[in-house]
């Protein structure tokens, strides 16, 4: 008997052991298990303190799978879960970016090369950026070069305001973020000068361009909203997600899920609030999902918030609070429930510079149709494959059921 599908992506929780990180510079990235030893040394005893207290991703398997993807290594972290079921994933596609990842998750790998901005100044084609303004009425654009979110509030938050220039910058990632004050130039001016950029730059194969909005002053500070949006290229063929719902089901976005793929195959959508808000909201919405439906949950505040600042006691703390969070989500579910907890990039924060790192992920199980026991390592795609299988999808992804190979 089919229950409820349940499907959370932990946001650049990855595990190490990615067997082509040399070619991505992230020979040595490992977000899990790097974060795990600084709490051990004792590196991150600020609002917190000993080892990382995660008891609950522990007894799925989180340990155990850190181990399996870097099984070519001496690992000392090694604490075994007999009620686990747990795999390791690899992905194939060539990013190391949040669509890539989540596409390939739901069986659909990217096999083509985003265009990424190389130079740190004057980052994009000046032609665009005129076309751009002239569809907009928009005098100028402040930026235009790569640098962090937070930092370059500081840096033109000030000039923006005053001139009401959108602040254009990128990174490492095929995006193109646009930063603008909320209240002085408004959101909704944003999200329209975001549609029109979008219009340009992803036919150039940019992945995306996200709507930065942000609140404050010079003499206060400014800060980030949690108004973002990403404007991302359609996945290139239909999802899980897609095929879901063209089979008459339901199929529910948490956080960023129905940005990540372009609202295709996503019926309802919750949004805009932090992460322990959303979380919140996705264990009240369990109660009113049809059994064969699914829910598909993105926590982002891994990612942008820790990992790409580099903050290890931040990251350490944020999954200590989503351990409780997940010990509230087991105690609802159903025996007929099917739970994965995965990720789709490590951002290792112990690592050099500020950018997504490449790794394997964990796939944490549970319910009744999960096999107990350790299911080696497997693709991205096995993952989408597998909650296909579960939900009895029949349809033209990629993948193999996980508990059906070997």
């Amino acid at each position: 008997m089919t229950g409820r599908g349940i499907w959370i992506v932990m946001d650049a929780v990855g595990i190490g052991g990615a067997p082509d990180a040399n070619l991505f510079g992230d020979l040595g990235a490992d977000t899990f298990g790097n974060i795990v030893q600084a709490c051990s040394a004792g590196a991150v005893d600020i609002d917190r303190k000993g080892d990382l207290s995660i008891p609950n991703l522990a007894r799925l398997g989180i340990y155990d799978a850190h181990k399996e993807a870097n099984s070519n290594i001496n690992n000392d972290i090694l604490r075994k879960s007999k009620s686990a079921s747990f795999a390791v994933a690899t992905e194939i596609s060539k990013g190391k970016d949040t669509p890539t990842g989540h596409w390939e998750l739901a069986g659909v790998p990217v096999n083509w090369n985003w265009r990424y901005f190389r130079d740190k100044k004057n980052s994009f084609p000046a032609e665009t950026l005129k076309k751009v303004t002239n569809a907009t009425g928009i005098k100028g654009i402040l930026g235009n070069c790569h640098a962090s979110g937070t930092e370059i509030l500081k840096e033109f938050g000030d000039q923006h305001v005053e001139t009401l220039h959108p602040i254009f910058y990128t990174s490492t990632d095929s995006v193109v973020q646009i930063a603008c004050h909320e209240e002085h130039f408004g959101l909704e001016k944003l999200y329209q000068l975001c549609q029109v950029s979008a219009k340009e730059f992803h036919p150039m194969m940019v992945g995306r361009v996200i709507a930065r909005p942000f609140l404050g002053d010079s003499s206060s500070g400014f800060y980030r909203t949690n108004n973002r949006k990403d404007y991302t290229i359609a996945p290139p063929k239909p999802t899980i997600c897609e095929h879901l719902i063209n089979g008459g089901r339901i199929c529910h976005g948490i956080g960023k899920i129905s940005d990540i793929f372009a609202n295709k195959g996503i019926s309802t959508s919750i949004s805009g609030m932090d992460d322990d808000r959303l979380f919140d909201e996705m264990l009240n919405l369990i109660v009113h999902v049809n059994d064969g439906d699914l829910i598909f949950a993105n926590f982002v505040e891994f990612d942008s918030v820790y990992g790409h600042r580099r903050d290890v006691v931040g990251f350490a703390l944020a999954l200590e609070r989503f351990d409780k969070k997940i010990g509230k989500l087991l105690r609802l579910i159903k025996p007929n429930d099917f739970l994965i907890i995965t990720a789709d990039h490590g951002n290792d924060p112990t690592f050099k510079g500020s950018d997504h790192t490449r790794e394997r992920v964990p796939v944490l199980m549970r319910g009744n149709y999960a096999k107990k026991g350790n299911h080696g390592k497997v693709f991205f795609s096995d993952v989408g494959a597998t909650m296909a299988s579960y939900l009895g999808i029949t349809c033209d992804i990629e993948g193999k059921n996980i508990f059906k190979q070997g």
